[in-house]
């Protein structure tokens, strides 16, 4: 394995079209020096529908992926500080008080808001250039708005409300404010739709646009809701709303009749974690079907800090698969690094980039870029969505595919499926309460065994992205967070913490918090990980 002297720090340039803001929840008013009268001002307008927050900090704090340090399962030295207080908070599952900086709810809820905000004018702009001048086609361009405001209303959901259960049961849960028209007042009134209610309205939006997307017009299709990324982002949706027929038919459009040929080539061996970073997100690779650029310090909480993908996290990874041993084998090109390696790993693919606006004083923007939608995850999706159809062979044979491109050459079968995913695996086998969240979800004795080697797969591909917090949600999986010595937590499928708590400024403004929990039941040399 490749051994890296140092680490550079990555540069990069990003152009982004920013409205006017103030620091109070959806204040923002359009710039009224810049009118979007134009179908290229449109476009241009467009790109800020993009949120440039990171969700991949408070959504794997708040899941299994990572473990305190300084916790009895790891003990480094128990004196280790977090990178920031707000991390704290996050992996307690407390209320967040300490920041409104990158990476924490208040950011994500303005920025994704604000994201929204930006599709909503687009949207305004095209219906009264579309009224002046029909000969103009602006369908693409409606097509993207409503997509982008489908997408950032699903994530901003999914983080600050429940999970969905079914269209009875999540009527009873606080879901967010959808919000359609733009903002022409500083001050206004927002109620919280239930989440039954969210979820319609973002399949409305999703209906409407996703057959009028176009590539067309795009200079580089992977950093915009693309047709590959639009049909990806359906077939999350509707797994996580679960109607596994349309899983199967958008994930279809993006696999076509050769998933191979688009899944990330896993064989290439880097020299170091740098061209490990630019390799995972370049827009070149068929596998990534969305790149968004965010403002992160997300992967400095890697650098020996407190939080750490380490101890009990780190076993899932390393202990084996149905035809593996060890750690996966896609990961034996050296995707794996350390500091120290008592204080945990990362990946690659969480790599800071650096935007500087001042190289003399060494200041500027931090990034780590997201791909926020792969043909990788898009496979597992159908796969779920097959096993629930009972088409269970189709599904193993989509696991098949996905080992087969993760460099994991034994043929997958269901007696090893039966015979790996077993209770006493307790690192990789969470029990499922999903029946208990609805009626109609129930996971049974003859299937879990599958869906559990797609939960373990999932959690593989998409770690230190944020969906597995979103897999423990939907599907009641109930864990433990060992904080500092003496102090176990424990989040219950059924757990009000289980919605992340929306901003303190958000509810100071008027609109309605989350329900609370009772207290808790219990009480810098980069290296190349050896395996």
């Amino acid at each position: 394995m490749k051994r890296a002297t140092k680490y550079n720090t990555h540069i990069i340039s990003i152009a982004i079209i920013m409205l006017t803001s103030c620091n109070s929840f959806l204040d923002t008013l359009p710039d009224n020096r810049t009118l979007p009268d134009t179908q290229k001002k449109i476009e241009q307008l467009l790109v800020s529908a993009y949120p440039t927050a990171n969700v991949s900090l408070i959504t794997e704090l708040s899941s299994d992926n990572f473990v305190d340090n300084n916790s009895p399962e790891v003990n480094v030295n128990n004196k280790i500080e977090s990178y920031e207080r707000i991390h704290d908070e996050i992996f307690a599952w407390k209320p967040i008080v300490s920041s409104s900086d990158n990476d924490s709810p208040f950011h994500i809820w303005e920025d994704y808001y604000k994201a929204i905000a930006t599709a909503n004018h687009a949207l305004q702009a095209i219906n009264e250039l579309e009224n002046e001048s029909p000969e103009i086609d602006l369908s693409a361009h409606k097509a993207e708005a409503l997509m982008c405001r489908a997408y950032c209303h699903f994530v901003l959901v999914n983080i600050f409300s429940q999970a969905y259960k079914n269209n009875t049961e999540s009527q009873k849960d606080l879901g967010i404010p959808y919000v359609t028209e733009p903002e022409t007042k500083v001050f206004v009134d927002y109620e919280r739709n239930n989440v039954t209610d969210v979820y319609e309205k973002i399949a409305a939006d999703i209906e409407a646009s996703i057959d009028l997307i176009s590539d067309k017009y795009y200079k580089v299709p992977r950093y915009r809701f693309n047709n590959q990324a639009a049909h990806a982002f359906a077939a999350r949706f509707y797994l996580y709303k679960r109607d596994y027929e349309k899983v199967v038919l958008h994930a279809n459009k993006v696999l076509g009749n050769n998933p191979i040929s688009i899944l990330r080539n896993w064989s290439p061996i880097y020299n170091n974690s740098d061209e490990e970073a630019y390799a995972y997100i370049n827009s070149n690779e068929p596998a990534n079907l969305l790149i968004l650029p965010t403002h992160s310090v997300f992967f400095r909480i890697f650098m020996g800090t407190r939080y750490a993908f380490n101890g009990s996290a780190l076993n899932f990874i390393r202990s084996g698969g149905p035809t593996w041993n060890g750690w996966p084998p896609n990961f034996s090109g050296g995707w794996w690094w350390t500091y120290e390696l008592e204080y945990g790993v990362f990946c690659s693919k969480v790599s800071e980039m650096f935007e500087y606006t001042d190289k003399i004083a060494g200041i500027g923007y931090t990034h780590v870029v997201r791909t926020e939608f792969t043909s990788d995850e898009t496979i597992l999706c159908r796969a779920e969505a097959l096993l629930f159809l009972g088409r269970k062979d189709e599904a193993i044979a989509d696991l098949n595919t996905w080992c087969i491109t993760h460099q994991i050459s034994n043929e997958l079968t269901e007696d090893q499926i039966r015979n790996f995913y077993t209770p006493d695996k307790k690192h990789i086998v969470k029990p499922l309460n999903s029946e208990k969240m609805s009626n109609s979800f129930i996971v049974s004795s003859d299937i879990e065994p599958i869906m559990q080697c797609i939960l373990h797969f999932r959690r593989i591909e998409t770690i230190f992205e944020g969906l597995r917090w979103f897999d423990i949600k939907r599907y009641g999986i109930e864990i433990e967070h060992h904080i500092g010595s003496n102090t176990i937590e424990t989040l219950e499928w059924n757990d009000n913490r289980r919605a992340i708590q929306i901003p303190q400024d958000v509810v100071a403004a008027g609109i309605e918090p989350n329900p609370t929990k009772a207290p808790a039941q219990n009480n810098l040399n980069i290296k190349p990980v050896e395996r």
